[in-house]
């Protein structure tokens, strides 16, 4: 059984979605994923705290694909640890997406972006889909806690 996801507001499972307004802390308050993941692209940087205060994470992404901003030099190598600790922090902090998650079962989990290989699986569904395993990682974790 596959899963597809890609909205936040899709149901059941748009609180999959990185913009899905489920707020964590790592060190500050985050209120997306999408506003974590992208403020890490510029740590320790003015422009990591402009991007955690966005208005919303359309606009977190906007600003961290700016490539006007600096770009942290080892991002290519860290960008995954960054989405495994902000999406698992996110599920630990509200037990009712934890909930849908662990519902899933065994299901593969697929984010159906019709424009992203890497995150997603793209329009032809041969990306890479990094966003879907994460999350089935997430799921295992959470399950031997």
């Amino acid at each position: 059984m596959e899963i597809y996801f890609y909205r936040e507001r899709d149901e059941p499972y748009g609180c999959f979605s990185n913009y899905s307004r489920h707020s964590f802390i790592i060190g500050l308050p985050w209120s997306t994923v999408e506003h974590y993941f992208q403020a890490q692209k510029f740590t320790g940087t003015p422009h990591e705290d402009a991007v955690r205060l966005a208005k919303t994470p359309h606009i977190a992404k906007m600003m961290g694909n700016d490539r006007a901003r600096p770009l942290r030099p080892d991002w290519q190598h860290v960008k995954d640890d960054i989405m495994r600790l902000a999406v698992r922090r996110k599920f630990e902090s509200h037990p009712d997406i934890q909930e849908v998650l662990l519902s899933t079962g065994d299901a593969v989990i697929v984010e159906d972006s019709p424009h992203d290989y890497y995150w997603g699986c793209g329009a032809n569904r041969t990306g890479r889909n990094m966003q879907g395993k994460i999350l089935i990682e997430t799921r295992s974790a959470l399950r031997t806690r």
